[in-house]
């Protein structure tokens, strides 16, 4: 064998023992995060994958300095410190890489006709801002991302580039995770998941800061916070010593808080660490100084993912029945309603109020016992009704001048004949929208709406803003779940979690789950002529209607139930 065969194979050992080196450093790799940064000392996920990208290459070309820059983003250790190399000394102290993630299918470089400057061509899936708030996009959406480059010692180096990284989606998905950060309903009552996407390795700090800066837009003013606001870090870091997670606020918000509001941040703050397995408990500290926080028994823990009773209403034999254990019974103390031809009934989660509508979708009904069924509103088309645990009962259809309007109705406690308490609402954001579908969450706060134009449906969720006395006032502007076709049915199945479809009797229908925690949707089994869709308490309490009759959700299929109740759905 010649030496110059003997070095060629020392050279290829050496490049493949490297190389394995490599791979079993990348084992672990980052995914997401609140773009926030992660200061040192904050916990997280010890095994959350991490990237080992690549420095500069002598000679590289300036489109390879921009693509590799980011792809340098995946390394989000040592404050990004291998993408600033890219950088010039200048534009590497300036840069803010947590302000912004931007989750791409496709990327490429272009130029623009300009010397030196190129644009970082994205289709975007994703956008994530600095308080982990991520912006589902459809497939098509481009953006372009400016750099300026400039020669440093002869080298190509980016002088200016906006702040922010661009990560691949399948990286995204592997650096990234869903976390909920937990806020209450205004009654304290309720904890109100708000998801985020933070990087799995230290996300305990970057959790506490998007709490600290308050819920998502499309929350604000639905629910509410026990910090109050201007309330800080008073250090970048948020370290668990034996499992207790030690968050030290600034001083003067969290002494002068009374003892039951330092007891509701403490539980807001242990029901948002619950993702994170090294933390077992909450401390908090004012400028380092443990703050006592006493239990007096006068604030109740939230409830958290609300359950709803284990029955639903239906129609069976043109009445309004009570179906259970896969059998039908009389609705209780209620009046007969055949004459009225009811259809798609739904009952209060609270009391014993129920609401449905006739045959044509035309009149929406009420009822509450002793009392005879009354008339809500006549419309040309009315959405199915959906009531919330403050006993309103919603629904959606055109106005008198054709608009959309959102209605609700308090018919509890009403003497017969006298007025019921009613709100309409005209959010701006439905404008030119037709509503499929509307139904309100099991804690009250949050809005499923599924609307459409020109033929295709969005998903999306708003919430509710309430007055004082609970009385609805508005719907927020939504965030808007992206699912695979145009369904024009939608249910909540927990806290985090709808199943939508498209009814059709004539074809297979498939189901999808939309998680809040999830971009992508998670079809279910396809199941010939579904027409209705019902959901209780978690993902195998899904409930589907054909005109062969009721089926549940069973692992992978549809297991048969019951022939004859029609429409039927849970409480809320």
């Amino acid at each position: 064998m010649t030496g110059r065969k003997v070095r060629a194979m020392l050279k290829r050992s050496v490049v493949l023992f490297v190389v394995a080196l490599v791979l079993a450093s990348c084992a672990r790799i980052p995914t997401a995060g609140p773009v926030g940064k992660s200061a040192e000392g904050s916990a997280g996920n010890v095994n959350a994958p991490v990237f080992l990208p690549a420095a500069p290459q002598p000679g590289a070309t300036p489109e390879n300095i921009i693509d590799y820059f980011y792809r340098a983003g995946t390394g989000y250790e040592g404050d990004y410190a291998v993408a600033r190399e890219y950088l010039t000394q200048a534009a590497s102290v300036s840069w803010k890489p947590d302000q912004r993630a931007l989750v791409y299918r496709e990327a490429k470089v272009v130029g623009t006709g300009v010397d030196n400057v190129y644009n970082y061509q994205l289709d975007v899936a994703y956008s994530v801002d600095v308080d982990g708030i991520a912006t589902q996009m459809p497939e098509g959406t481009i953006e372009n991302i400016p750099a300026t480059l400039t020669q440093v010692d002869g080298e190509w180096r980016i002088s200016a580039i906006p702040d922010g990284t661009a990560i691949p989606e399948e990286t995204f998905k592997v650096i990234y995770g869903a976390y909920p950060i937990y806020f209450y309903d205004p009654s304290f009552t309720y904890a109100v998941p708000d998801v985020r996407w933070f990087i799995k390795n230290k996300t305990v700090k970057a959790m506490t800061s998007a709490l600290l800066a308050g819920p998502a837009p499309y929350l604000r003013g639905a629910v509410v916070s026990a910090f109050p606001s201007g309330i800080k870090l008073a250090r970048e870091s948020v370290p668990v010593v034996s499992g207790a997670a030690q968050v030290d606020l600034t001083a003067k918000e969290l002494t002068e808080a009374s003892t039951e509001d330092r007891l509701r941040m403490q539980t807001q703050l242990s029901l948002t660490f619950r993702s994170q397995p090294d933390v077992v408990n909450v401390e908090l500290h004012a400028n380092q100084d443990l703050v006592r926080v006493e239990d007096n028994g006068s604030v109740l823990p939230p409830v958290r993912d609300k359950n709803v009773p284990v029955r639903e209403i239906a129609v069976s034999g043109n009445e309004l029945v009570r179906y259970e254990n896969n059998r039908v019974s009389p609705l209780p103390d209620m009046q007969p309603v055949s004459s009225l031809g009811p259809r798609y009934p739904s009952e209060s989660p609270v009391s014993q109020t129920v609401a449905f509508l006739n045959e044509s979708r035309t009149t929406l009904y009420s009822m509450v016992p002793g009392q005879p069924a009354r008339a809500l509103t006549t419309r040309s088309t009315i959405t199915h009704p959906s009531f919330s645990i403050h006993d309103w009962v919603w629904a959606a259809g055109p106005g008198a001048t054709g608009g959309t309007e959102v209605v609700a109705y308090r018919p509890i406690g009403v003497a017969e004949g006298a007025a019921v308490p009613t709100v309409t609402l005209t959010p701006s954001w439905l404008a030119g929208r037709t509503v499929k579908e509307l139904r309100i969450s099991r804690e009250g706060v949050r809005a499923l709406v599924i609307s459409e134009q020109n033929g295709k449906t969005k998903v999306q969720i708003a919430g509710i803003i309430r007055n004082a006395d609970g009385t609805p006032r508005e719907l927020t502007a939504p965030i808007t779940l992206v699912a695979s076709g145009d369904p024009d049915q939608g249910v909540w199945v927990n806290d985090t979690t709808v199943a939508v479809m498209k009814a059709s009797a004539g074809s297979n229908v498939t189901p999808e789950l939309l998680s809040l925690t999830s971009g992508q949707p998670q079809q279910l089994a396809p199941w010939p002529g579904l027409v209705w869709l019902s959901a209780g308490n978690g993902l195998e309490e899904i409930y589907g209607q054909s005109a062969e009759g009721i089926f549940q959700r069973l692992g992978n299929g549809w297991s048969p139930q019951l022939k004859g109740p029609i429409d039927p759905s849970f409480p809320g």
